[in-house]
């Protein structure tokens, strides 16, 4: 058949296969990693590499059988394959994509020059891979080489109302003298709240909103920059610009009660520095905070990650962080020695960066003096904004999601902790119920007052999720092109393709992803604004939809990290991580911890961090089998956001907790915890012989209250028997059909992800697939025939009090790749090395191409279809195995690439498990296979 390979599958294709025409059959390491990067600058001192395999165009079924790795001190040592760190030997391979270095003990800045050579299923042995290499990060508090934490020397107010006045975000700087010619130089440098380097006036911009958010007491992420082309022979400057960011948030009470200060770790904004400079005659010199560097205040009068930022641009100072600036007016810093430095840790996980700009698509006027900036999509980040005013002009800047139907602003979708009202208090005062203080309103919103003489803008210390802007203060009429748009977020590298012959699928998966990049701003966030918390649930519910569409192993695993570090002393998981103080939600919320666990070891290998992390587990397992009764789940919540009776109880939270043990079992025995995994196995059994006592009608299928949230909550976590699995799928479907538009949903974020996954699992994806094309409520088109550019809270929408930014019901996403394209890693698979192919032909479709690049390397399938059959474009990448189910009746002609299919090279036909579904092993290859019927 034709190729239906687009353009940028092609080309992914070509580079894996094409490299060597002297060894054909021989595989080449490609795109060599250490710790999941290319040439990382600070990785631990005993880091994980891995590389992909490439095979020559035609050749099926190539596995690495074995692997030699060199590391040395030196890139010259290696062109000789001298080895003075590390040399491997020939060594068996097996089913992880990753490698511990095991060589000699690694310093601190050293850096190690590595490649690799493999050995196919024939003995043939490839040539060496291009030379990679990474550098030690900065591992004990030794190695700071005496840097020490520091300060603005102010204390924070003792009253709250005191928070909300100006305090000026500081400045921070350093000169020093560099007397030899430079080879080298990288600075290592963390806050507590935000903070932004610069060097000689030059900021380092390819990075934003560092530190990334952590349990502070437990983990700070430091970033190690590359600077050597930003220093000079003679005088330097290194400056520090601190953020309040997330270690000095605002009192404010949220739904009038939870402040933020009474659940994080907090204080005064603080900052650590170490440079290390090398010289072309092997010294070094080191530059680290003390008491030497001075401090002054900046242009910034307030800052909140919330309510925005005050800049009073006036107050700026021209070339403060340059060696020549005259700061001797400046105050000395003060020394913080009251936070350790054993927190501090390297940044694996992707940094946060803005995206190109994009410019607003118009500029309306609802009244006098007042402009509203539509910039076409709701999205996460900062507007980039010139002016042209008098000096001490002050302009107001609002954001929301929505407009009112006058045009004018509607910011009260995205306000800060519901925070909208006064109360009058016992003495008869009024205050905020945010607290003293606090807003009435806690919309988001920026303040700049102007220098004069044309100028531009963009904020520091905060980030907003909007859609609309709202200007006030600017004395004439902007135009459209007077204002960006960046996106703020986690650099997230795509890894997935997915398009259909129906446009509203392509839409929801645009409108889905938009959801998604607009909340990892370093947490996978509900939402961008009126929370910004990672809540477990949510992560529940979309996990594998992120994985399916973006590299997500440092993401991922910061945010297991995160959880283990955020454990409470009697060992239970938190709602959220980092911990707000939320802690409600339960079983259902916590069991994102484990999950991640199961789904980083089936996409990338992830061994090490189930070691790391599962005594984490299991301690929070024990806790929770302490707190049932009588083997039940009996707190927590259930299918959030689902539609009609409220799905709680312990019909839903008893089966999350067997679904959580089962998993902890099989991650127990993956690292060989056997008494862990009976422990696991047996509280599983208990929980689900009451569960089945309790609410089971084995005689209908019902499960307790019959909604679909019970319905789909006991196909997906609970353990049953097949029989009964099909009593309970056929009483769903009853329920879910019955309705004049039917098939009708009303399931909320958990119940939509597995129903989605068991109507295809079990024969019904023309059920799954009317559900994700529905454009009546409640369904994804009608958020977007209502004009959603993200997903909504709720399938409902709202105009105030629910977030029109949620990306919880993207689990649409992973259907689509995982049943629309046919792409899953297999249960048992480590680093999708056993991947099945099950593409679902359903009639309304014309074609689906989907993609996915694995840590193995790329996956595809593609496929055509009309009334005679069905043609499939299949690509399994090198060191893999696939199971592909095509749709075929028995009497079906099947071929590829022209020859019957018991002719193909690399296949082998397996027994049907179903009449119309043809089952086949497969190595790896690029096929092509049509079916007629």
């Amino acid at each position: 058949m034709p190729s239906i390979l687009r353009s940028n599958q092609r080309t992914a294709i070509c580079a894996l296969l094409v490299f060597s025409l002297n060894l054909s059959a021989a595989l080449l390491p490609v795109d060599l990693q250490c710790e999941g990067h290319s040439d990382p600058l600070a990785a631990p001192s005993e880091p994980r590499l891995s590389w992909r395999l490439s095979a020559t165009e035609g050749e099926r079924g190539q596995i690495q059988t074995a692997w030699q790795i060199l590391v040395a001190s030196r890139p010259e040592l290696l062109e000789v394959e001298k080895a003075d760190l590390w040399d491997s030997g020939k060594t068996k391979t097996d089913r992880s994509p990753q490698v511990n270095y095991a060589g000699k003990p690694l310093e601190a800045g050293q850096r190690c020059y590595w490649k690799v050579r493999t050995w196919n299923a024939n003995g043939q042995v490839s040539n060496w891979s291009e030379t990679a290499r990474w550098e030690v990060a900065l591992v004990n508090p030794s190695d700071w080489q005496g840097a020490v934490w520091i300060d603005d020397g102010k204390d924070n107010p003792t009253k709250d109302e005191d928070f909300y006045k100006t305090d000026p975000a500081p400045l921070m700087r350093e000169t020093f003298e560099l007397a030899k010619p430079i080879v080298r130089a990288r600075l290592h440098v963390a806050g507590l709240g935000l903070c932004y380097p610069s060097l000689n006036g030059e900021r380092l911009v390819d990075q934003v909103f560092d530190p990334q958010w952590t349990n502070f007491d437990e983990r700070i992420l430091y970033r190690t920059h590359d600077v050597t082309a930003l220093l000079q022979e003679g005088a330097n400057s290194l400056g520090l610009a601190l953020g309040n960011g997330w270690y000095n948030p605002l009192p404010m009470r949220m739904w009038g009660r939870r402040n933020l200060r009474e659940a994080l770790p907090v204080g005064r904004p603080r900052a650590i520095a170490c440079l290390i400079v090398e010289h072309s005659d092997g010294s070094k010199t080191t530059i680290t905070t003390g008491p030497d560097w001075t401090t002054k205040e900046g242009p910034t009068l307030k800052n909140s990650i919330y309510l925005g930022e005050v800049h009073d641009a006036r107050m700026a100072i021209a070339d403060w962080d340059t060696p020549d600036y005259d700061a001797s007016a400046w105050k000395p810093v003060r020394v913080r020695d009251d936070y350790p430095l054993e927190p501090l840790q390297p940044l694996i996980a992707p940094p946060v960066r803005l995206s190109e700009p994009f410019t607003s698509e118009r500029v309306s006027s609802p009244s006098e003096g007042v402009y509203i900036v539509d910039f076409g999509r709701n999205f996460t980040g900062l507007p980039d904004m010139h002016f042209d005013v008098p000096a001490g002009t002050e302009i107001t800047l609002r954001f929301g999601e929505l407009l009112h139907k006058d045009g004018t602003l509607n910011p009260m979708s995205s306000v800060c902790g519901q925070i909208k009202r006064n109360v009058e208090l016992e003495d008869g005062t009024v205050q905020s119920i945010g607290g003293p203080g606090a807003p009435e309103i806690a919309w988001q919103q920026d303040i700049y007052i102007a220098k004069g003489g044309g100028e531009r803008y963009r904020p520091d210390f905060t980030f907003h999720g909007f859609r609309y802007m709202e200007i006030t203060g600017l004395p004439y009429e902007p135009k459209p092109e007077d204002f960006m748009g960046l996106y703020m977020r986690s650099d997230l590298e795509t890894k997935g393709q997915f398009a259909s012959s129906n446009e509203l699928l392509n839409e929801i998966q645009k409108v889905t992803l938009n959801s998604f990049i607009t909340n990892v701003v370093t947490v996978q966030s509900d939402c961008p604004h009126r929370e910004r918390f990672a809540y477990g649930g949510d992560i529940v519910a979309t996990s594998e939809a992120f994985l399916m569409n973006y590299d997500m192993a440092g993401f991922y695993a910061k945010t297991v990290r995160d959880w283990t570090d955020a454990a409470l002393p009697d060992g239970r998981l938190t709602d959220t991580a980092p911990f707000v103080g939320v802690d409600y939600c339960g079983v259902g919320w916590a069991m994102v911890h484990p999950l991640l666990l199961e789904q980083l070891h089936q996409h990338y290998g992830a061994r090490l961090l189930i070691e790391e992390n599962l005594p984490a587990a299991i301690r929070w397992l024990d806790a929770e089998a302490d707190r049932r009764k009588n083997d039940l789940v009996v707190t927590g919540l259930g299918d959030h956001e689902a539609i009609g009776p409220r799905a709680a109880g312990p019909e839903l939270t008893t089966p999350k907790f067997v679904h959580s043990a089962r998993r902890i079992a099989r991650l127990a025995e993956v690292v060989g915890w056997s008494e862990a995994a009976k422990r696991a196995t047996r509280y599983a059994e208990e929980s689900s012989t009451a569960w089945e006592a309790s609410y089971l009608d084995r005689n209908t299928g019902r499960v307790g209250t019959g909604t679909q949230s019970a319905q789909t909550f006991a196909l997906g976590f609970a353990d049953t028997t097949e029989r009964t699995q099909e009593q309970i799928f056929e009483y769903l479907l009853r329920d879910l059909t019955a309705p004049e538009d039917a098939p009708r949903l009303t399931t909320g974020i958990y119940g939509t992800r597995i129903l989605l996954e068991q109507l295809s699992k079990r024969g019904r994806s023309d059920l799954a697939y009317d559900l994700a094309a529905r454009e009546s409520y409640p369904s994804w088109g009608h958020m977007l025939n209502n004009g959603a550019t993200t997903l909504w809270e709720n399938w409902e929408g709202s105009e105030g009090n629910f977030s029109n930014n949620h990306p919880m019901f993207g689990s649409v996403s992973a259907w689509f790749f995982r049943w629309l394209g046919g792409i899953q890693a297999a249960e048992d698979a480590v680093g999708f090395d056993r991947i099945y192919i099950r593409p679902q032909v359903v009639p309304e479709l014309e074609w689906v191409n989907s993609s996915h690049e694995s840590i193995r390397g790329l996956i595809v399938s593609n496929w055509t279809a009309n009334s005679k059959g069905s043609e499939h474009e299949i690509v399994i990448p090198q060191n893999t195995i696939a199971i592909i189910e095509l749709p075929a009746a028995p009497d079906a002609q099947v071929t590829e690439s022209g020859l019957p299919i018991h002719q193909a090279e690399g296949l082998k036909v397996l027994p049907r498990e179903s009449l119309n579904t043809l089952r086949i092993k497969a190595l790896s290859g690029h096929y092509q296979f049509k079916v007629t019927e």
